[in-house]
């Protein structure tokens, strides 16, 4: 035999050893339905159930029988009996978890041949723009508070800062933005400069904080403003004052007293003796 003809028998007797193999392992495939898609991808608020169907086709000359699974996918049929050289399409529903996740479709047959598609979910949330002004208090020369974006787009704040005392404003400050932005869920301490507040007062503080989007919300708290050292100068120089005039009215009362006294003849104790007449 030729060289030639040894090396097409050759070839010949390769091709039968693979072919067999290559047809057996392409003899059904796994895909979503409709074509063009590699892989599956779904979005929607958290709890939303999507729909889809998945294609097992069958290019074999013989039945093809094969099982479903997959976590968190409902299928409407589990096991499915694909005839020779046909697509079945099965549908099934998956719900929109709290995070997002990714989740395959596996398909396994009679054999142990597994094939697998991939399920991409992603959680789409509302915008919803909230904000609450928390914790306000007056400390020295600071009014502190804190900010707490409750919603689900970060917050650009603008703040205004009022404050009444008993005898009318003390402070009023128009809406200024902050250096900030919150992102959402965020908590954030802040703090506002009030160096010029009443020394003698008692005050009630109005924090008013507004953002795009109709976001409001108000806070107060209420101080009240002593002169402390003042107040201890003025209670000493009273302590002392009462303490002088005690100590006066103390002696006074133990001085004797400046009028004359008048001498009391006292009885002779001893007895006169007296005897008889001679």
């Amino acid at each position: 035999m030729s060289s030639a003809a040894r090396v097409l028998c050759l070839s010949l007797l390769l091709l039968l050893a693979v072919c067999p193999a290559a047809t057996a392992a392409e003899r059904w495939s796994l895909a979503p339905s409709g074509g063009g898609r590699p892989s599956f991808y779904g979005e929607g608020p958290a709890g939303t159930v999507l729909e889809d169907a998945v294609s097992v086709t069958n290019r074999s000359g013989t039945p093809v029988t094969v099982r479903l699974r997959g976590a968190g996918v409902t299928f409407k049929d589990g096991t499915v009996r694909v005839p020779a050289r046909t697509r079945a399409d099965v549908p099934f529903t998956v719900t929109v978890p709290t995070a997002d996740r990714a989740v395959e479709i596996v398909a396994r047959d009679t054999d142990g041949d597994e094939r697998r598609v991939r399920v991409q979910l992603r959680v789409t949330v509302p915008e919803l723009s909230a904000l609450t002004v928390e914790r306000v208090r007056v400390s020295g020369d600071r009014i502190a508070y804190e900010l707490v974006n409750r919603g689900t787009t970060p917050i650009a704040p603008r703040l205004a800062v009022r404050a009444d005392g008993v005898f009318g404003r003390v402070l009023d400050r128009a809406p200024r933005d902050l250096p900030v932005e919150l992102p959402p869920g965020s908590r954030t301490k802040l703090d506002e400069p009030w160096p010029d507040r009443p020394a003698l007062d008692a005050v009630d503080v109005r924090l008013t904080v507004t953002a795009a989007g109709g976001v409001r919300d108000t806070a107060e708290a209420s101080a009240r403003f002593v002169p402390w050292g003042a107040v201890t100068g003025v209670a000493g120089c009273a302590g002392a004052a009462l303490g002088a005039w005690l100590v006066v009215r103390h002696r006074r009362r133990r001085r004797p007293y400046d009028g004359e006294v008048a001498e009391v003849e006292r009885p002779d104790r001893q007895a006169e003796l007296t005897g008889a007449g001679a």
